[in-house]
């Protein structure tokens, strides 16, 4: 009898099983058991009786057949809850499984219930008014990060293998370098979004946070292609796991930017992304080249970008319910529909241009930079978000300023863990030119192959 979830990847698991060294149902009871003692904190739903039908009937000749996996709280699968971590969506019920978790199920992953996630995926604190705090297994006092925290948490806590989640500010990268984990954020298309999908700011995308980068990769193949609900989803691209590790990328270029001339890094987490930046480049035989890189500032008007698919999916229970909101969304919101106008549109397209200018003249020279994932280590679990830069002025965007970048340019990033700072993991971001998402999982595979991480938060199963 299996006591404790598989503490290795998923990939792992499924050879496991192949081999007759596990059961699927085995597993996902050692799995609802672990969720059922822990601490974490990291589901606000579970469908044991379900998952049980499907694990006993699991194939295991499949991608991901039998894993026991966690469905992000923001995704909608039939039947299950669909309320975006929001009270005043509380009873809310999916109709249809969206095209991700379908390819995910058809690949063989049992869907063990949902990971939580912050209000509506607005901030990187998984803390909500529905489902309480999410915590870190490297520290329980500690946050996740979010909007993806609750598959963080899962997934480097020991609960899980695989977790689905969404990157439109870093909700894939910030949980991964809070907790430790491989976080993909793809070029803008790469897995569909629909059926019913809102365009919104045009920054959102889905994937997964993972133990390895052959999870990853493989979660790239089975989720991947053009889906015509979502008119904006890239065509298919196969060989994502199969092709891990064959490209020589000796001789290409790469900055090395810890604050991409714009966040303020904790000192010690800056040194460690230079460390470990400037070993891959040996590793890799990448040209380490000296590029200026100083973004521009994205300000309140782009965070109030997004804000219109909030105000869709409350409906006419706003205003009402604002008391029911977290502060972030509520203040949010009252901005939104009370000082938001066409001039701040005009200022949102114009930050927008100015950023995809600048980043393209960077991709014009190099063709990875390389950056902290977080400006520092993990934050409180209960909030409030850090926004205290220096005993002189207070940066809102600090926290959020090393990924947002690449959401609004499209392009893909990575976030790669490379040790620790005050016993809290630390990521390493590496960005690439758009399409390019091979270049950065073989990046991420030599990390993985010279300075190997652990698998799970210590301690874990918490």
């Amino acid at each position: 009898m299996t006591d404790t979830p598989w503490l290795g990847d998923a990939c792992s698991l499924v050879d496991a099983f192949r081999a007759g060294e596990r059961s699927p149902l085995e597993e996902l009871e050692a799995t609802l058991a672990a969720i059922d003692a822990s601490q974490l904190n990291a589901f606000s739903y579970l469908a044991a009786d379900a998952a049980r039908d499907a694990a006993a009937n699991a194939d295991v000749s499949a991608p991901f057949g039998g894993v026991p996996t966690g469905i992000k709280e923001l995704d909608s699968v039939a039947g299950w809850p669909y309320t975006q971590a929001s009270v005043p969506l509380k009873d809310e019920v999916a109709t249809h499984d969206s095209t991700f978790v379908e390819r995910v199920k058809a690949a063989g992953a049992i869907a063990v219930g949902l990971t939580t996630s912050s209000e509506f995926g607005g901030v990187n604190l998984t803390r909500t008014n529905l489902n309480g705090a999410t915590r870190n297994p490297w520290g329980l006092d500690r946050t996740p990060g979010g909007s993806t925290g609750g598959t963080a948490s899962a997934v480097a806590g020991g609960l899980l293998t695989l977790g689905t989640g969404g990157d439109g500010g870093g909700s894939l990268r910030i949980p991964g370098g809070f907790t430790g984990l491989v976080g993909l954020k793809c070029t803008y298309g790469r897995i569909p979004k629909g059926p019913n999908m809102m365009t919104g700011s045009m920054t959102a995308v889905m994937g997964c946070l993972t133990r390895s980068v052959r999870d990853t990769a493989r979660f790239l193949d089975v989720t991947n292609g053009f889906d015509h609900r979502d008119p904006y989803s890239l065509p298919r691209v196969d060989g994502w796991e199969a092709g891990l590790g064959t490209r020589d990328l000796a001789g290409r270029t790469v900055a090395i930017v810890p604050d991409l001339g714009i966040a303020v890094v904790h000192p010690e987490v800056a040194a460690l992304v230079q460390q470990h930046a400037e070993a891959l480049a040996r590793d890799a035989g990448l040209e380490v080249i000296d590029v200026p890189v100083k973004l521009p500032e994205l300000g309140l008007e782009w965070a109030l970008s997004g804000l219109s698919e909030v105000l869709a999916g409350l409906g006419d229970r706003y205003p009402e319910c604002e008391p029911d909101l977290t502060l972030e969304i509520g203040f949010g919101l009252k901005v939104g529909t009370e000082i938001y106008n066409l001039e701040m549109r005009s200022k949102i397209e114009q930050n927008r241009i100015a950023m995809n200018e600048a980043m393209a003249e960077i991709f014009d020279q190099v063709a990875f930079v390389i950056a902290a994932s977080n400006p520092d280590v993990a934050f409180a679990a209960e909030g409030p978000l850090p926004t205290e830069v220096d005993a002189k002025r207070v940066e809102l965007g600090n926290n959020g300023a090393l990924t947002i970048p690449a959401n609004v340019f499209g392009n893909p990033a990575i976030s790669i863990p490379v040790g620790a700072s005050r016993d809290l993991p630390v990521g390493m971001q590496v960005i690439g030119r758009h399409h390019e998402e091979a270049s950065l999982l073989d990046l991420a595979l030599c990390v993985e192959r010279e300075r190997p991480w652990p698998l799970v938060a210590p301690g874990s199963p918490v």
